[in-house]
């Protein structure tokens, strides 16, 4: 993948190539890493806060959030000394919290769904990321990025599958803020909408029907949080069935963005009439996330240690989220208007409805 320069950014390293150890470049970024960190870490505390983390607010939705607010008040009187330590933070810290996100899987969770729960995941995926660039870009006259990370919101794991897919489209800060914004109104209401459509499942409340309805609710809400209260909205079995569902289709992260920046890249060499080499389309990223997943399939890392990585990964993807809010412009959002919200409404009836007629083909075809 090309990597998009830290200089490409505002408030970017003026030296993307400086050397790791460099002091100097180590002093500029100190400002805006503390800056970051204290908003990831008050972020974190609300989202321990039992109703908010009722309502679907975690930490990440927090922070980008706390970052809005502060981008849009106090920010600009710093931005000058704390803007290395903020692009370090949206862009370096991002990449490395989702290598670590993959000690959240493992490869013991596919088995858990078998071929009939992977087969809907995948195509949900990629029905609904689809859906979502050709009306984006031709019904609602949005950007293709803006377009593209509202797909992959919706089409994976909210905010995360956001934030993951940004350096393969090149997305602005606004251009992300929008797109979390979206899918964080529409996985909230799937909370609540979604215990309510379960007495309408097939089977009932029989043991098959809340199997099902797991699946279901796995493979179609947004965030991993919103799909864990939806499902012990109805029952812990339900719950659980959701949850391991939507793991596997966090894991699917990985070869999405591979596939997509391989198409983009594909589209940009056809664009410019170029046939030379490009610079690897495969984000290291990506790839590293698949090695993280197979070793903590191992089971050779021990609980504690396991959590306190996790743990870890919430701060680093609090703080990019937090970055990516202290350089968001509110005006940018008032720009964007309501069409992001109309192309997210439409992705949201399609994850009801196809996603559910989806569930009804490959279920009644390999079960």
């Amino acid at each position: 993948m090309n990597e998009v320069a830290l200089s490409e950014h505002p408030g970017a390293p003026d030296s993307a190539h400086s050397h790791p150890l460099d002091h100097s470049r180590l002093a500029r970024l100190i400002p805006g890493l503390c800056l970051s960190i204290s908003l990831a870490l008050v972020a974190m505390q609300l989202g321990t806060i039992g109703w908010l983390a009722s309502h679907g607010i975690s930490a990440l939705t927090a922070a980008i959030a706390i970052g809005i607010l502060v981008g849009n008040t106090f920010y600009p009187r710093v931005a000058a000394t704390a803007g290395a330590g903020v692009g370090f933070s949206k862009q370096t810290l991002l990449r490395a919290g989702v290598v670590l996100y993959g000690l959240r899987l493992t490869l013991h969770d596919v088995g858990q769904v078998g071929v009939a729960g992977v087969l809907i995941d995948a195509l949900v995926v990629t029905s609904t990321f689809m859906l979502a660039v050709v009306l984006g870009t031709r019904i609602f006259r949005l950007d293709r990025e803006t377009s593209m990370l509202i797909g992959a919101g919706s089409a994976i794991c909210g905010a995360a599958a956001v934030m993951a897919t940004e350096p393969v489209v090149r997305g602005k800060a606004d251009h992300v803020t929008i797109a979390v914004s979206t899918v964080v109104v529409f996985g909230t209401a799937a909370m609540f909408l979604y215990p309510a459509l379960y007495p309408l499942m097939p089977h009932g409340q029989s043991p098959e029907g809340a199997r099902a309805f797991g699946v279901y609710t796995g493979s179609t809400i947004h965030e991993v949080a919103q799909v864990f209260a939806a499902g012990r909205s109805v029952s812990e079995s339900v719950a659980n069935t959701a949850v391991i569902t939507k793991m596997v289709r966090v894991m699917m992260l990985a070869p999405f963005l591979m596939g997509l920046s391989a198409w983009i890249a594909r589209g940009s060499n056809h664009r410019d009439g170029a046939h030379r080499a490009r610079t690897s389309s495969i984000p290291w990223f990506a790839m590293a996330f698949v090695g993280v997943v197979i070793f903590n399939s191992l089971g050779l890392l021990s609980p504690r240690l396991v959590s306190a990585a996790t743990t870890i990964d919430t701060v680093l993807l609090a703080m990019a989220m937090a970055a990516l809010g202290l350089t968001t412009h509110v005006s940018a959002l008032r720009t964007a208007g309501p069409r992001p919200l109309w192309l997210g409404a439409v992705l949201f009836v399609w994850l009801i409805v196809g996603g559910g007629a989806i569930n009804a083909l490959i279920s009644a075809w390999l079960l």
